[in-house]
């Protein structure tokens, strides 16, 4: 047996021929029957403990970092909300988040060639340790496009799993970009073999020149989790990202990865939202 008729003998185990239109039904009728028993202030609390504060602006520079993180350091831990997640930043900024950062709180990275994934694999590698020498406890990387759309599965496994090896300790977050996948079929299949590689999260987008985060993404995504998850026993997280700002917006990604995965995954152990402006949304409805 080849190398790739492996990764295709994954895909074949599971359903990858799906329909569209019958997704975005199912999504439509959880929101309506869910989202209101969701749509609480405890709720609010939950997810503000979920979010990866993100910036990745070519413009950052050290001095606005540090001022991001010190607000995350004066959080008021004396109320019952925690804190954030984590801190996402570029690979060459993790140091300042690390120097200023005096809150019990993850720093999260980009790296492996954000947000295209155009470079070699050696770059690849190589910047997600350099950011983790840094002090990134977190690894955000773009599965390889051009590798899933040409069908060459292992290149596009076997990079993943050397990012993996090197990630150590660090947890890997394995983003689509399901607005340039397009279908559920596709986002399926690039579910499948990030999970195959070792993925601990399924990111949607890097909110860069795609479509963002749907949740018709997400439902492909975090239904696929569960059925990997029952048959491997390998459990990985969710994160949804790009384009995500209001309270509703956050209610019914939580509404639909509960439904689909369990109140055991509504943590921050794995369930992530990369977000900004949604942590003062989120507060200013909690106060």
């Amino acid at each position: 047996m080849s190398e790739l008729s492996k990764y295709e003998q994954v895909l074949n185990e599971y359903q990858t021929n799906l329909n569209d239109s019958d997704i975005a039904a199912k999504v439509k009728k959880i929101i309506d029957q869910q989202f209101a028993g969701n749509n609480t202030k405890e709720v609010y609390k939950k997810l503000y403990s979920c979010i990866d504060y993100t910036s990745l602006n070519s413009t950052d520079t050290h001095e606005s970092i540090w001022q991001m993180t010190e607000k995350i350091n004066s959080f008021d831990g004396t109320t019952d909300v925690s804190n954030v997640a984590a801190i996402c930043v570029y690979p060459n900024l993790v140091r300042t988040v690390k120097e200023a950062l005096t809150s019990d709180v993850r720093i999260a990275c980009v790296a492996g060639g954000f947000p295209s994934s155009q470079t070699f694999t050696e770059v690849k590698v190589a910047e997600a340790a350099l950011a983790i020498a840094e002090g990134a406890d977190e690894i955000d990387i773009v599965l390889s496009l051009n590798y899933f759309f040409d069908e060459n599965y292992e290149e596009l496994c076997e990079e993943i799993m050397e990012i993996k090896h090197t990630c150590r300790d660090a947890r890997l977050k394995v983003i689509l970009e399901t607005g340039a996948l397009k279908t559920a079929d596709n986002i399926r299949k690039a579910t499948l073999l990030a999970l195959y590689s070792g993925a601990d999260f399924v990111k949607t987008s890097t909110g860069k020149g795609y479509e963002g985060a749907t949740l018709e993404a997400a439902y492909v995504i975090c239904s696929t989790i569960k059925e990997y998850t029952e048959r491997t026993g390998n459990k990985a997280g969710f994160k949804a990202s790009g384009g995500i700002r209001t309270t509703k917006d956050a209610v019914e990604y939580y509404t639909l990865v509960k439904e689909l995965m369990g109140e055991e995954y509504m943590t921050p152990e794995y369930f992530r939202i990369g977000a900004s402006s949604l942590a003062e949304n989120l507060l200013a409805e909690i106060e």
